[in-house]
């Protein structure tokens, strides 16, 4: 995700630094080694194209052969994990710091980017009912395209990305004992397993060495869960699409992480293998459309598979909370469908005559469906730190408790009312928006806990003011407006991607589903996140594709995106003002839209860029299929615009939410479009005025036909102003960027400058926070006191941005410089023992190299190499 470049400066003559451009250093401090977000795995892509492009598979390995002599030549010191040629040309090998910027400038590298490593969610288990299949697949069409239309995916080949999937499990047509199912089997028809049962990406030893294997089964739950969304048909769990057939590709052990490198290996296994729709309920958060995944994905949907990708979990109300361009890779690839999360319809509990929908807390059993108990609070609205001090003993004893969130855990508050005698906690928001909470800890919360909003918890607030108020518990489900069923998932990642192209694009239900999941985990497990709603889309997509069978993946996303159904902003829906069209995308799925859809308007979502160089004009064009004539009125409704992530290293929050709508204006306020034929019209959208610079805003221009059937819809999203004024380098509370050295584990700023050997490890070292993605960044050498030029230190390309306001990446500087891209390594330079500075030039995403206001740059203290 990461990159850099370089200039003079400090103790040095003063026209180097009024040359260059120095800036003031921070205090001296120190920070853990481990913190930096560098790691020692990259892919290196070669300049050759790969076999799904066109090259063959002979020459792709003699490309790589020639690759491998040459790192041998270069006395590189790095070890190769695996290489790839049908979606990616190229390897991922594990080097050093040092080294990596000479591999980096080999001639026929094209680029290198950093292996990421990925997480499985925790689920939320719970023998019982919870929000399920059954509701979710109504909100989608999925059950009417089922019951109806006589639809199930059969004959339609899905490949799952993810942890395996239990093949013994009834929902996929297994025996239901463990062991006792061959691989493949009736419905898992292929697969492979990558990794085996103790790998995790982010262990050591032997964790770190996959082992793998033939049967791609599941012992961490994820990937049952996900593919029996797609498409359970047993175990009392029926999916979206139940007679699909599968492919099982293992990229997980039974616990921890894995890394985008077999993430790349799988895909290229689940093409091979013939598959028709590939789901990958996970990704690298903060990504370009050109990270390998995310290229790899799109070389996928070229070579004409579906492939459907989760955008993230990294909204305000994810266990990772990050601001907007959070959309992660593979789903942020430009042919790729990102799937963003609503919450689905909510098992309730009632007061009075009116339904509470709630979501049920990660850590906690799950609520019974019948019975009452009294309500209690411990607090009011306005409390800070409500619950975060346990009540007395047995003060809250048989009672349902209400419990506002801040200052401490979810975890604090509802075991402290376990401790009080509480049978059950009800959390609220103080914040609009769902709340989707974990009470994981240790000891164990052991009564239910469940989670509302700040509106619905002001609502009980009142109930229990009043006096003798009583919660009943129910089976029920309910969506807006009795809970959040319906609308945006808290958790689900903000777009656009980096380069302002439209990320999300599409949602389905993701809040809450419960789901098949492995027999000796219990056979069932609720769960959230984008993971959840991402393989919704891919059984929509398989039900699509049985009732078509001749459509092209393209033509698949844009009659998805056509019909989906935009809704009301999740932190206040009453107000009627649609969500964020760069959270939701075109809108909830709606999949028999899509199959009875005669009609569709290309291009199908609208990227508007940058508002700085004034209106976007775009042309659109309506075909129609059907055997008649349809005129369309043509109109425009708004969605909010949000605040841009701050650019003080403060916060990656949100800085605000707007009702500031863009002004949309058509060439013609109606259309005809004849039979089986096209027509055009033209909108010209112009940011408004009043909204906040570097916001993103929204929309969605409208196609009502006059005959009475559904409606057609394009989104847009644009940024208001000059995209390149975003600041990349913040200096945190650490006050970065530093020169620095390392020692013992720990990085020491070196604002004075500092000496350094070059050998045993004692080279310089570069600490940069970046708060934004960068296109480019570069480090180059000058002598401190002349000015003169020693050339490029590395060069990176398309780099993400720190996870965290106070996170790091870490770069070094051995001595040796490159006079460009390309050249042979026997001409590098080992810079002489000197005095040098080192500058660090970071080109603004969708920067121009000749625009010299669209790069930021920072010049280190001295550096004084004196080897022995």
């Amino acid at each position: 995700m990461r990159k850099h470049h370089l200039v003079p400066m400090l103790t040095a003559v003063a026209a180097a630094v009024a040359l260059f451009g120095a800036s003031a250093q921070a205090a001296s401090g120190s920070v853990p080694a481990s913190a930096a977000e560098s790691g020692s795995l990259w892919f290196v892509e070669l300049a050759g194209k790969p076999v799904a492009d066109g090259n063959t598979r002979a020459s792709v390995r003699a490309e790589q052969a020639a690759m491998r002599t040459a790192i041998k030549g270069a006395k590189l010191r790095l070890k190769e994990r695996r290489a790839y040629d049908t979606l990616f040309n190229g390897f991922v090998v594990k080097v050093d710091a040092a080294d990596r910027a000479k591999l980096a400038m080999l001639p026929g590298v094209q680029a290198i980017y950093p292996v990421t490593q990925i997480a499985a969610p925790e689920p939320v288990k719970g023998a019982g009912t919870a929000p399920d299949l059954a509701a979710a697949i109504h909100m989608t069409g999925a059950a009417v395209a089922q019951q109806q239309l006589g639809l199930s995916g059969q004959g339609v080949k899905v490949g799952i990305i993810d942890t395996g999937i239990d093949i013994d499990h009834p929902a996929f047509g297994g025996s239901g004992s463990n062991g006792t199912t061959a691989f493949p089997s009736a419905r898992v028809v292929k697969g492979y397993d990558f990794v085996g049962d103790a790998y995790n990406s982010g262990g050591s030893g032997d964790a770190l060495v996959p082992v793998p294997d033939e049967n791609p089964d599941d012992c961490g739950g994820h990937g049952t869960h996900v593919a029996g969304i797609v498409g359970a048909n047993g175990g009392g769990l029926v999916g979206v699409a139940p007679k699909v057939t599968f492919g099982a590709y293992r990229v997980f052990g039974c616990t921890g992480t894995t890394s985008s490198d077999i993430m790349l290996a799988a895909m290229e296994r689940a093409y091979e293998d013939g598959m028709q729709v590939i789901n990958m309920s996970l990704g690298a958060a903060r990504q370009w459309p050109q990270y390998p995944t995310a290229k790899a994905a799109d070389k996928l949907v070229s070579k004409g598979v579906v492939v459907v990708a989760s955008i993230g979990n990294n909204g305000p109300g994810g266990s990772s909370p990050d601001a907007l361009y959070a959309a992660g890779a593979p789903g942020v690839g430009d042919k790729v469908i990102g799937v963003a999360s609503y919450d689905n319809a909510q098992l309730s509990f009632k007061v009075g005559t009116t339904p509470f929908g709630y979501t049920a807390a990660t850590g906690s059993p799950m609520a019974p469906t019948s019975g009452s108990l009294p309500l209690a609070k411990t607090g009011t609205t306005t409390t800070a730190d409500d619950a975060c001090v346990a009540p007395a003993a047995d003060s809250l004893t048989g009672k349902a408790v209400l419990i506002r969130r801040g200052t401490c855990s979810f975890y604090q508050k509802a075991y402290n009312a376990q401790l009080g005698g509480a049978a059950a906690v009800i959390l609220y928001n103080n914040a609009a928006g769902a709340l989707s909470p974990t009470v994981a800890g240790t000891p164990a919360v052991t009564i239910p806990v469940v989670a509302v909003t700040a509106e619905q918890g002001a609502a009980l607030d009142a109930a229990i003011t009043a006096g003798n108020a009583s919660l009943a518990w129910t089976g029920s489900y309910v969506s807006w407006p009795y809970g959040t069923g319906g609308l945006i998932s808290g958790f689900s990642s903000y777009g656009l991607a980096a380069d302002l192209s439209f990320k999300p694009n599409v949602g389905a239900p993701g809040g809450g589903i419960y789901s098949s999941y492995p027999l000796e985990l219990g056979g069932a497990a609720s769960l959230s996140g984008t993971s959840m709603s991402s393989p919704h889309v891919a059984g929509g997509v398989a039900l699509i594709l049985e009732s078509n069978p001749r459509l092209r993946p393209a033509q698949v996303a844009e009659r998805i995106y056509n019909t989906a159904d935009p809704v009301n902003w999740s932190g206040n829906p009453a107000l009627g003002y649609l969500d964020f069209a760069h959270r939701q995308g075109s809108g909830m799925l709606d999949i028999v839209g899509v199959i009875q859809n005669t009609a569709t308007v290309s291009p199908s979502q609208l990227a508007l860029g940058e508002s700085a160089a004034g209106p976007s004009q775009r042309t659109l064009t309506v075909s129609n299929r059907s055997g008649a004539p349809v005129t369309y009125t043509i109109s425009h409704v708004e969605a909010l615009a949000s605040g841009p992530n701050t650019t003080t290293g403060a916060s990656y929050n949100l800085s605000g939410v707007f009702a500031a709508p863009a002004t949309v204006s058509f060439s013609q306020s109606t259309l005809t479009v004849p039979a089986r034929g096209t027509a055009k019209f033209s909108a010209t959208i112009t940011a408004n005025a009043s909204l906040v610079e570097r916001g993103l805003y929204g929309g969605y221009i409208v196609l009502t036909p006059t005959n009475g059937t559904a409606p057609l819809r394009v989104p847009y999203a644009g940024f208001k102003g000059d995209y390149q004024s975003t600041v990349v380098l913040t200096p945190t509370a650490n006050g970065f960027p530093w020169l620095s050295k390392l020692a013992a584990g720990t990085y020491t700023n070196q604002p004075e400058g500092a000496s350094y050997t070059m050998a045993d490890g004692d080279i310089p070292y570069f600490l940069v926070h970046f708060d934004h993605l960068s296109r480019k960044v570069v480090l180059e050498a000058y002598d401190a006191d002349t000015g003169k030029s020693w050339h490029r230190v590395s060069l990176d390309e398309y780099v993400t941005r720190n996870s965290t306001p106070g996170g790091f990446f870490a770069y070094t500087w051995d001595g040796t410089t490159f006079r460009g891209k390309g050249q042979n390594p026997r001409a590098w330079t080992t810079v002489p023992n000197g005095r040098y500075v080192v500058k660090v030039s970071v080109l603004k995403a969708l920067g121009n190299e000749g625009t010299a206001t669209d790069w930021e740059t920072w010049t280190s203290p001295v550096i004084t190499i004196a080897r022995p």
